[in-house]
């Protein structure tokens, strides 16, 4: 995978000669990025927030995990002179598993697991329906809005199901919203627990809003509530932008 450039072994510069603990021939040694891990294993600081950091880095510089794990062996290696713990691969691989997913997500119109719309298609959406407002004088707000429906989890011990069993749950509310706007409209996901569709606002929009209750209280969820809304647009492209961004929150 090579996302943005290749993964290299970093390059020493004037600015690098500087004493933080590290002698001069290991810090040659090191891979590009992987400073911040060596400087935390020396110093006894926050070694696994230094390894999630050093994860995000390296997947967008366009490491597979082979190489990213690879580095972090020869910094342990290096530094204290015993391969990484188990806490310290487990950070680092998960923080490179959800940047490079992130960076799918981006690219991708559809979500893998769940079929949905992804965010950055959901913003496309709305940017083409702002622009064609703009031509026909017909503010977006008056002849669309969202519908949302979340899903509520409990939380603490007595919650069981995996995440994998969340997003299924998503997928079976997805299904009833497909039903009742069944018109092409874009149907997305606003992060781990809504989904969204961008439906008409006319007249049958508060009719099919009820249909849609009705049909998800016959679904079995398990432990999950649902909640769900009509969010209007707001009246520029930037505002629509910004409230996907707060809904995914």
């Amino acid at each position: 995978m090579a996302m943005f450039t290749s993964f290299t072994r970093r390059k020493p510069s004037e600015a690098d000669q500087s004493d933080r603990g590290l002698r001069e021939e290991v810090r040659r040694a090191l891979p590009m990025h992987y400073e911040a891990i060596a400087d935390a294993l020396l110093s006894e600081g926050n070694v696994m927030a230094a390894c999630e950091a050093v994860g995000r880095d390296v997947a967008r510089d366009g490491a597979d995990l082979g190489e990213a794990l690879s580095g972090l062996r020869t910094t342990f290696e290096l530094v204290v002179g015993d391969p990484p713990s188990f806490e310290a691969t487990t950070a680092l691989s998960m923080a490179w598993s959800e940047a490079t997913l992130q960076y799918l997500h981006q690219l991708s119109c559809e979500d893998p697991l769940t079929g949905l719309a992804s965010l950055a298609h959901l913003r496309t959406r709305l940017d083409e329906m702002y622009r064609e407002a703009e031509l026909t004088d017909v503010p977006v707000r008056r002849t669309h809005a969202l519908v949302i429906v979340e899903l509520v989890f409990p939380t603490g011990p007595a919650a069981p199901e995996h995440a994998f069993t969340r997003a299924l749950r998503l997928v079976q509310l997805t299904e009833m919203i497909r039903s009742v706007w069944s018109g092409g409209q874009t149907i997305g996901r606003l992060g781990l627990h809504r989904a969204v569709a961008v439906v008409p606002r006319d007249a049958d929009l508060g009719m099919s809003v009820g249909l849609l209750r009705e049909l998800i209280r016959d679904l079995d969820l398990g432990e999950a509530r649902t909640r769900l809304w009509i969010e209007g647009l707001p009246p520029t492209g930037d505002g629509a932008t910004r409230l996907l961004d707060e809904l995914a929150r």
